[in-house]
């Protein structure tokens, strides 16, 4: 870690705090609360409007970079240009679309001086969704079964083999629950032009939606695992309330998926428990989920831990936190000058300090 004179400077992505949020802010939260001595955060932005870039207390000061299709070498340039500017530690994506770019520019940022704490490819590719039915089968775990398509013609197929109602998913993002085939025609049409090609069409399984938030430290041990209960969803299936809970079987099968994937770094099961207690695994989610603030409310601070991993230090798995801790998340107009906004558009940075 940097002595307590100089800044531990970490560029953090995800600043796009609407209805369906990113990991940056709360991310960004809880390493202020953290992490002790000075922290600089540095935001990495796809877009002007992004809340974070503007919000008090978040980042002291924001950079645009170019949208993942671009490809990695335009980010590593992009990081490299900053570094010069920022001498950046630590850079954290929080979105699953780039993190393959991140995770192929890791040795060159490693030799900038500039640390990460990411999955390798092998790991990142055995929880894509693509891949998550196979994987559940090697490893004894409960995963929906699926279908990967890429025309809307085999829709009436699944329907038949599936039922209804089924689950049409993007590779990225996005799910809707299709209860007839028309609706399953216009999802596809709707996640195919938004994501690209394939769609996932995925066994609906009724129950109730818990989600687990988790910290591996690239061994094959768990440095965090806090699972939560979705009290209140959104139209995009986001929680918007939730409570943490203190259940040994969601714990467990975090653990089982850190012991045999080996991860690193932080990760989001997303689970349907059904009226027989079966824990069936809907998505797996590559990096934090934009509730991971809960952990550091509830006693496990996830972003802190990680900074410190990833920067050397040795954390000990946490064994305890708080059930019963809720979180809502709210709506806040916030106001600014229209000439930050003009700043930021027209040279890509805009700086809080």
């Amino acid at each position: 870690m940097p002595s307590s004179t100089k800044p531990l400077v970490i560029a953090i992505t995800g600043l796009n705090a609407i209805d369906s949020p990113g990991p940056g802010v709360a991310v960004i939260r809880a390493i202020r609360e953290g992490i002790p001595g000075p922290v600089r955060i540095i935001g990495l932005a796809y877009e002007s409007l992004e809340p974070g870039i503007y919000m008090d207390g978040i980042c002291d000061k924001t950079y645009q970079i170019s949208y993942p299709a671009a490809g990695s070498n335009v980010l590593f340039q992009a990081i490299k240009k900053i570094h010069e500017q920022e001498q950046l530690d630590l850079i954290i994506p929080n979105f699953d679309a780039e993190l393959y770019n991140f995770i192929t520019i890791a040795p060159q940022l490693k030799a900038l001086g500039i640390h990460t704490f990411l999955p390798s490819y092998e790991m990142f590719d055995a929880r894509d969704k693509l891949n998550l039915y196979a994987f559940g089968q090697k490893h004894g775990l409960l995963v929906p079964k699926d279908r990967v398509i890429y025309q809307a013609a085999d829709l009436q197929q699944l329907g038949d083999e599936f039922g209804y109602p089924l689950v049409v998913k993007g590779k990225y993002y996005e799910a809707v629950v299709a209860y007839t085939l028309e609706q399953a025609q216009k999802a596809f049409y709707k996640i195919s032009a938004k994501w690209g090609l394939p769609i996932i069409v995925q066994q609906f399984i009724n129950g109730t939606e818990v989600n687990i938030a988790a910290l591996g430290d690239g061994e094959g041990n768990a440095t965090s695992i806090i699972p939560m209960r979705k009290m209140y969803i959104t139209d995009k299936g986001k929680a918007w309330a939730g409570i943490t809970l203190d259940d040994e079987a969601l714990i467990e099968l975090a653990r089982k998926f850190i012991t045999v994937t080996k991860w690193r770094g932080g990760f989001e099961v997303e689970i349907m428990k059904t009226v027989n207690d079966e824990l069936y695994i809907m998505e797996i989610n590559p990096r934090f989920p934009a509730w991971i603030y809960l952990t550091a409310g509830a006693g496990q601070n996830q972003p802190a831990a990680l900074v410190k991993m990833a920067m050397g230090e040795p954390v000990a798995p946490y064994t305890d936190f708080d059930a019963g801790k809720l979180f809502i998340r709210y709506s806040w107009d916030l106001v600014v000058d229209v000439s930050r906004f003009q700043q930021f558009s027209a040279f890509g940075n805009l700086s809080n300090t």
